[in-house]
């Protein structure tokens, strides 16, 4: 009896694993005709500088052999600075994040399937966890998501949260307390 209660709790299509979404802080959008998909779209805040970058990844998933452009990116009406980037082929991807970002990310050189562009725009008094419109321009259209205002990722092992600031800051060399 036991046996056939629990094949019973996996039973139907109401899970609780069918309504989970992936772990990443960004907005993730398709065209209308979902050929171009934009993936973990953030806005980026620097802490100590309040710099703002935008972090995304653009994916052509169409079906054609035609190529699409990145014409340009917008912030709720602002200019992202963005470095040029090539037409991309069916299977190819642009990811731009900041240039520390993407300097601190190991990046295949050899693959022609994936570009690497930096991007920077003016912090225009971008709250954390505040949302704001941007728009991808591409030579097939324009796309419009809603993008969260987050911190850029801190590098692993090196800083620990100082649990004396009241504001939440880090430091970077590891105090006893933080253990």
């Amino acid at each position: 009896m036991s046996a056939l209660s629990l094949a019973a709790c996996s039973a139907g299509q109401i899970t609780q694993t069918s309504q989970k979404v992936i772990a990443v802080d960004g907005t993730n959008a398709k065209t209308e005709d979902g050929a171009v998909a934009v993936r973990d779209v953030t806005i980026q805040l620097e802490p100590n500088d309040g710099t703002a970058s935008l972090k995304f990844s653009v994916i052509n998933d169409g079906y054609a052999d035609g190529k699409v452009t990145l014409q340009s990116i917008d912030v709720d009406g602002q200019s992202v600075n963005v470095s040029s980037a090539q037409p991309i082929g069916r299977g190819q991807s642009i990811i731009g994040d900041s240039k520390a970002n993407l300097d601190a990310v190991p990046q295949d050189e050899t693959s022609n399937s994936v570009q690497y562009i930096t991007t920077d725009l003016t912090n225009e008094d971008y709250a954390f966890g505040g949302t704001r419109p941007v728009t991808f321009t591409f030579n097939n259209g324009e796309l419009t998501v809603d993008a969260p205002v987050s911190a850029s990722p801190l590098t692993s092992g090196q800083y620990n949260r100082d649990s004396s600031s009241t504001e939440g800051y880090t430091t970077e060399t590891a105090k006893a307390e933080h253990h």
